[in-house]
């Protein structure tokens, strides 16, 4: 049995690790005000106390605006954090489950990024995740590093939430359709890396970064599209209009990849874990929303 720390249980993710991780061992999840992840020596000291014999840190700076004006808070959170954790990890000789994104990818062309594709992250947050990621690669201790992408929940701000609620306010929404992604319920990520978990006696041989995401693709624009299909169904209100536009038409602080998708052909051939397609987990999601 596992005496696990656990990050981000506010967060998407986090909330549902705490959840799908039950029995695996003690979970461990401190709360922002007991594990500031911007001071370094914080993060070393409540490990050093706890003695865990896994880490896992969902915990992120996500605000990808934002992070081009607070890039030394980015970095603090998404590399310096990560950085710390990894060296006591490997101190301690215990693994650390590390989630990555799609961002430390360029975002460009249209094949599914591998593992072992260039990275090259075109915004701020990305080359933070970067920073975290090359930090744990660095440190030596046995990782998984799991890259996800557009992911959403049931709580918490993310795009599902965002389109039901501008679906109750607006006869009419434009919606980005030329970047392309996996969206990815949280649930999805967190039972899966509870498989990996469960699965793991030992960790020779799998250390590294594997993708982590629901299968399958569209748009941004897609997904609106099959937010709305499903909340019409239960008696929703929806925009009767839902345009598509390109990602020019929609300027943003941080440049944005057009390019999201992610191949799972590692995740599936070292775990044998197939996640399910991305309209499974959204009608699967819809069912924990209120009514």
């Amino acid at each position: 049995m596992h005496t696990i720390l656990l990050t981000g249980t506010s967060g998407q993710v986090g909330f549902e690790l705490q959840r799908s991780l039950q029995g695996l061992g003690t979970i461990h999840a401190p709360n922002s005000a007991a594990l500031d992840l911007a001071n370094a020596d914080a993060v070393r000291d409540v490990i050093r106390a706890l003695k865990p014999t896994l880490i896992v840190n969902p915990a992120a700076y996500t605000a990808v605006d934002k992070a081009e004006s607070e890039a030394d808070l980015a970095h603090a959170i998404n590399a310096r954090a990560p950085a710390v954790m990894a060296e006591e990890a490997r101190r301690l000789g215990i693994p650390l489950v590390h989630y990555s994104t799609d961002y430390v990818y360029s975002g460009e062309g249209e094949q599914p990024w591998r593992e072992d594709d260039p990275l090259a992250p075109a915004n701020v947050y990305g080359a933070s995740k970067l920073a975290g990621e090359e930090a744990i690669r660095a440190s030596g201790c046995d990782h998984l590093i799991l890259r996800t992408s557009w992911v959403y929940g049931v709580r918490g701000k993310n795009f599902l939430l965002t389109m039901l609620k501008l679906g109750r306010e607006r006869e009419a929404l434009n919606i980005v359709a030329d970047q392309i992604g996996a969206p990815t319920w949280s649930r999805t990520i967190a039972e899966l890396s509870a498989h990996i978990v469960a699965s793991r006696p030992d960790w020779a041989g799998v250390s590294g970064a594997y993708h982590l995401v629901n299968s399958g693709t569209t748009s941004w624009h897609g997904f609106a599209e099959a937010i709305f299909a499903l909340a019409a169904a239960r008696g929703d209100k929806v925009p009767g209009t839902l345009g598509a536009i390109a990602t020019e038409a929609y300027p943003t602080p941080a440049k944005r990849p057009k390019n999201s998708r992610l191949s799972l052909d590692k995740l599936r051939e070292t775990f044998g874990l197939v996640p399910p397609d991305w309209h499974d987990a959204l009608k699967l999601s819809f069912t924990e929303l209120p009514a």
